[in-house]
């Protein structure tokens, strides 16, 4: 179909756009160099996962074929290969472009051969004194083990001469003393990496061997681990599992510069991969370490401007948030507005407050040092019934969440681990207060984003706190029902996946449908993260078919392609990459209105969201809640500066701020909103109090 995309190779144009921002010079010089970095991390869980799996897909059934692409498992890497490939020469010139400017900042990463004499003196005794009785090369031949090779950890890899075969030396490049940028100057600006003066001295590791040629070199391995939740020890297979998923098969071999074929090809041989998985890079294979270079210049210009989350103006200080929602629909925004002094203050109010009997909640990842954990410990030990779903499958945050599992249960905290074959994803709390004699209030707290501190401050996420006694018996069934093993069937107003999600979207959808038959005006829209459920996309087509205009904005993955005629043309889909990961997940049916219904939830239009997972989303009903999330969206529909419009031929385009246009960017508006809303709530309470004070005398 001309309207589809392949999922994987829709992800790597979205990291495209993620490499993008390295090279936009609007953004200040050590950020684009962070986004170098995000952009190879990006591509680590994609090889990690996404091609991990295409890798077991292809051995198994490699005759099954993408519904959306018609590509096999084989074509579909074959086609990731090549992509990723094509985009190595953008991502290795941003990243020299913004190192070279970084030099008028006095930085300055030198090459052994750059180096002074004094400096080439220094660094080999450095070598000898701070490297060498730490690590062991290692001499590998047909005679000799291979030695296993940590998930995208560096080593130096040598070709040694050899008479007969081919030998070649290994050097791991990490261990506990080791400092990734060794310093030749006083303030660390000018410095040489670790691994390159391992690689420079590796022949002092294997004296009376002739070095021939020489590389660093990086391995990913598969992480598609999943396991079902069976039986009392399921945290114990856990642990065995993320232990095991470390020793899973290689699918990606990377290397600097060129190396001898012989020796690669012998590599290639004991990872068990082809050449079509080596790939090559002229910059570092390991890029985390840019980000302590922001440390060391605090230049503004060098950086974003400082932006830290506001107190939300929807709250006092003098009452008890519980109090606050029970009067009114509260709805946050983050980071624009303060995670701890809204929904983390609600928690550690609950946890002490001694009407409060219960509270109950999922999560799925947290922060290091979770205030969210702290809070629920407290309240269960002062007495109350607290129930916490936690998702041990979150990936790569299952080691995290078996420990916060174990911290919870000592304090007395009832813990589950949601259904045995799918992940629960929502973002969930109930809170129960007695209120007089046998009669309770609660509050319902539905988000798109996870409990967590750090990432509420760097993720775009939206929360609606509600004392809605109708959403509250919903939230009740959730989690009965995750306590039971089965799935919600049917609800009062959240919507619930696996079962309870899907069709009511599909339904509403179909309301417009029927809208734009009859002539009337007909509108949806939704914000994802990504949207790759057939299901819906075969459902937008219709609605675009019949005339519904709708307006999509996805960060990522986008299986659907729009403004191809006959099928989409009504259909325009935007994606905005910037300061801030867009995280939040909006639904929006009908035109400005009282039918207009409108959603926040967890779920993705995903079919691993809508049909493999637990998802929670809530109505949004209040007007002036209505009215705000509708500005957002026009807000982030007009975006010129960080927003991409998709064509229809799958390409994106920067969208073009005209010369009559105001610039906007989305995020700072959000931002500059939430400092304003502070500063009228302050105005207006000064002149209440004037006012007060005026009327006394």
């Amino acid at each position: 179909m001309d309207y589809l995309e392949n999922r994987e190779l829709s992800w790597l144009k979205f990291n495209k756009r993620v490499i993008g921002e390295a090279s936009d010079v609007n953004n200040p010089l050590l950020e684009r160099l962070s986004f170098s970095a995000i952009y190879q991390s990006n591509l680590d869980e994609f090889f990690m996962v996404r091609v991990g799996s295409l890798t077991d897909d292809e051995k198994e059934n490699n005759r099954k074929k993408d519904v959306k692409s018609g590509l096999t498992p084989s074509q579909q890497l074959d086609s990731v290969f090549t992509a990723v490939r094509r985009l190595q020469p953008r991502v290795e010139e941003a990243f020299r472009k913004n190192m070279e400017e970084l030099e008028a900042y006095g930085f300055q990463h030198v090459s052994f051969a750059n180096a002074t004499d004094e400096e080439q003196a220094f660094l080999e005794l450095y070598f000898k004194r701070e490297i060498k009785p730490f690590v062991t090369g290692i001499v590998v031949n047909d005679a000799l083990p291979f030695p296993f090779l940590k998930n995208k950890e560096l080593y130096a890899a040598v070709h040694i001469a050899s008479k007969k075969g081919v030998s070649v030396g290994i050097i791991p490049v990490a261990h506990e003393h080791a400092d990734r940028i060794i310093p030749l100057g006083s303030d660390g600006k000018r410095f040489i990496l670790h691994e390159e003066v391992i690689l420079q001295f590796a022949h002092l590791m294997f004296k009376g061997c002739k070095i021939q040629d020489r590389a660093i070199i990086r391995v990913t391995r598969n992480a598609d681990i999943m396991v079902n939740n069976k039986g009392a020890d399921f945290r114990a297979r856990m642990e065995e599992l993320v232990v095991k998923r470390t020793k899973l098969a290689a699918v990606r071999l990377e290397i600097t510069n060129e190396f001898n074929r012989q020796a690669l090809d012998y590599l290639c041989k004991k990872l068990k991969i082809g050449n079509v998985r080596v790939f090559n890079s002229n910059i570092p294979l390991d890029l985390s370490y840019l980000y302590q270079l922001q440390e060391m210049d605090e230049s503004p210009e060098l950086h974003f401007e400082t932006r830290l989350p506001r107190k939300s103006a929807m709250i006092a200080d003098n009452r008890s948030i519980f109090s606050q929602i029970k009067a009114k629909d509260i709805l946050l925004s983050f980071p624009f507005e303060s995670m701890t002094m809204s929904f983390i203050r609600l928690l550690e109010e609950s946890a002490v407050d001694p009407k409060v009997t219960s509270i109950k909640i999922t999560l799925y990842r947290l922060a290091r040092n979770s205030k969210v954990i702290s809070a629920l410990c407290t309240a269960a030990e002062n007495g109350k019934e607290v129930l916490v779903m936690i998702e041990l499958r979150a990936r790569f945050d299952e080691a995290n969440n078996i420990e916060w599992s174990k911290i919870l249960q000592k304090s007395g905290v009832k813990v589950i681990y949601g259904p045995k074959e799918f992940k629960a994803h929502s973002k969930l709390l109930l809170i129960k207060r007695r209120n007089t004699g046998d009669k309770f209030d609660y509050v319902t707290q539905i988000g798109t984003g996870n409990y967590n501190e750090k990432t509420s401050a760097l993720y775009t996420d939206l929360m609606l706190m509600t004392a809605d006694r109708e959403i509250a018996e919903d939230a009740e069934q959730v989690f009965d029902c995750l306590q039971k093993d089965v799935f919600v069937e049917k609800t009062n107003k959240l919507l619930v996946s696996p079962n309870a999600l899907l069709p009511q979207i599909l339904a509403m959808m179909n309301e417009q449908i029927n809208l734009a038959k009859n002539g009337e005006k007909a509108y949806i829209a939704a914000k994802v993260n990504s949207l790759n459920d057939m299901s819906i996309i075969n459902k937008l087509v219709e609605a675009s078919q019949a005339g519904v205009k709708i307006e999509l904005i996805v960060r990522g993955i986008c299986c659907i392609i729009p403004g191809v005629e006959g099928y989409t043309e009504n259909i325009t889909v935007r994606s905005i990459v910037g300061r801030f990961l867009e995280h939040s997940r909006i639904f929006i049916f009908g035109k400005d209105g009282k039918d207009q219904k409108i959603y926040i939830g967890s779920a993705d239009f995903m079919s691993r969201n809508t049909i493999r997972r637990v998802e929670v989303a809530a109505p949004i009903e209040d007007e002036r809640l209505k009215k705000r999330i509708r500005e957002m969206f026009r807000v982030l529909m007009a975006d010129n500066q960080k927003a991409r419009e998709m064509k229809n031929n799958g390409s994106y385009v920067r969208v073009e701020c005209k010369e009559r246009d105001i610039p906007l960017n989305s995020q700072e508006y959000f931002y500059n909103e939430a400092y304003l809303r502070l500063e009228e709530k302050a105005v207006k309470q000064e002149r209440m109090k004037a006012a007060r004070a005026k009327k006394k005398k």
